[in-house]
């Protein structure tokens, strides 16, 4: 006997919170909780909406009305993402605007907690916002690295290994004409742009490493500057890295590297994709930990 198009829908949706960093969005550390398989109606809704269709709606959730955004796709499933704009729904253009509020209601006590806890990140990191100027400390490769400033005819900028400190020279004429945030702003942006120089470097030298222990191949690589993605890979084998892993012990960007390239073999998160990951990689689920526990904008801003 045939399933009723209502037992098809129920058993096709279910719940996803995009858990996976490398294969979802997301810019807050890892948080699980079990599926949940929200009612379905049985009918379709007479207009479905048009897939990328994106509109922002309310919800009363307890005692606070919750704005978020939904977004129609061609996904089976319901998914949640808390990002910088708040939470986002994105759900398969035949599912109700009903059963999407349910799964919401259902799922409310974590949305509200995970929105909580990015307000107190926020609010914690314009506390502890960074100062560009003499004397300021930022991870380099894992380590602490010290920004000691000095003025000179012209401008220079130098990593001194042994001191574990990054020695700005700026030209003696832009000392003079820049002042306060201009000023810091000048020290940022030539900051930036030596870290992005080094991460370049490092991970060019890294990827052919890994590509030719995983017996792949891809097309290029490079920078991106995504606040919620650690890396990414296409299936034509662009694959790009975000400068800020330049922060991270070498040995976590390499399993970024070899997570990505592993995208060659199987454009998934499937089980034999990890295990392409721990062949190269063996302590990955050690690495992947410790890289959910991270955002990017657990960094300075640049």
């Amino acid at each position: 006997m045939k399933s009723t198009l209502g037992q098809v829908l129920q058993r096709a949706l279910q719940l996803d919170f995009f858990n996976d960093l490398f294969g979802t969005e997301r810019s807050a550390p890892e948080v699980s909780a079990p599926p949940v398989a929200p009612k379905i109606g049985k009918t379709k809704p007479l207009a479905p909406p048009k897939v990328g269709a994106t509109n922002q709606r309310q919800i009363q959730l307890k005692d606070q009305l919750l704005e978020y955004s939904l977004l129609r796709s061609k996904r089976r499933s319901i998914g949640f993402l808390i990002n910088h704009h708040g939470l986002r729904v994105t759900a398969p253009r035949w599912v109700t605007i009903a059963d999407i509020e349910l799964a919401i209601q259902e799922k409310q006590r974590w949305i509200l907690n995970k929105l909580s806890e990015r307000h107190e990140r926020l609010a914690q990191r314009e506390k502890t916002a960074m100062r560009w100027q003499d004397g300021a400390s930022f991870l380099y490769l894992g380590k602490p690295l010290t920004l000691r400033l000095f003025h000179a005819g012209h401008s220079n900028i130098r990593h001194d290994q042994a001191q574990q400190e990054l020695l700005l020279t700026l030209a003696q004429a832009s000392a003079l004409t820049l002042t306060g945030e201009a000023l810091e702003l000048a020290i940022k942006d030539r900051v930036k742009a030596w870290l992005q120089q080094e991460a370049r470097q490092l991970f060019a030298a890294r990827m052919p490493v890994y590509a030719e222990k995983l017996g792949v191949s891809y097309h290029s690589m490079s920078l991106s500057s995504a606040s919620t993605r650690w890396g990414s890979c296409t299936s034509q084998g662009k694959i790009r890295l975000n400068w800020r892993l330049i922060h991270f012990a070498p040995e976590l960007i390499d399993y970024v590297i070899a997570h990505e390239l592993s995208h060659r073999l199987e454009m998934n998160h499937s089980a034999r994709f990890w295990l392409h990951v721990q062949s190269v990689f063996p302590n990955f689920e050690l690495a992947r930990h410790h890289l959910r526990q991270h955002a990017a904008t657990d960094f300075p801003a640049f």
